[in-house]
């Protein structure tokens, strides 16, 4: 993701700013949208990210009943498979309590309607764990696995060229790396 994508509505007199941002940027957005909404009551924020193999997340309710605001901003980030990504929310108070279930659907709806107009932008990409391997083919495979790997949607580089087979590259979406070993390894047990 590469643009910061807005959302704008309201529910009982309450007004609802969201944005979804890359990580990197997610420090100073939330500085400065505190600068630009002074007279906003609630900055409600959730990010995930990778770190070592492992998606991190982290969220605030900024002052919300505790569970409503911030958890529901991170559950719509799960649920579509979001990471390296961060979500604000800004809420103007409108003088009408929402209660625990509003503010879970009100923020819910925020971070939701900006991931749709992400989506309709093309601005987001899902997050897949990928995975990198290296194998030597043996020369008569070579068409199969380049075959294998357009189908499979995965990179192959050749490396090196050996005497009797080629050293590869394989990198792709850990499923359709793991995928492509399956379909090799059947390949070779068979020709053997």
């Amino acid at each position: 993701m590469r643009e910061i994508i807005y959302s704008d509505f309201q529910n009982k007199g309450s007004r609802f700013l969201g944005f979804l941002i890359p990580r990197k940027l997610f420090e100073i957005t939330l500085k400065d949208l505190k600068n630009s909404h002074s007279k906003a009551v609630h900055f409600v924020y959730a990010y995930r990210f990778v770190q070592s193999n492992q998606i991190c997340e982290r969220f605030s309710d900024d002052g919300e009943p505790r569970g409503s605001a911030g958890m529901p901003v991170l559950n719509v980030l799960r649920g579509e498979d979001l990471a390296d990504v961060a979500m604000v929310v800004v809420r103007y108070f409108g003088g009408v309590l929402l209660g625990v279930g509003g503010l879970v659907r009100a923020y819910g709806k925020s971070a939701l309607l900006c991931v749709e107009s992400g989506k309709k932008k093309e601005a987001i990409i899902p997050f897949e764990f990928c995975k990198s391997i290296f194998l030597e083919c043996p020369y008569p495979l070579l068409g199969r696995v380049e075959y294998l790997a357009k189908k499979l949607s995965v990179t192959l580089e050749k490396e090196e060229f050996l005497e009797k087979s080629i050293r590869l590259r394989i990198f792709g979406s850990l499923k359709n790396v793991d995928t492509f070993l399956s379909e090799y390894e059947q390949d070779l047990k068979f020709r053997s």
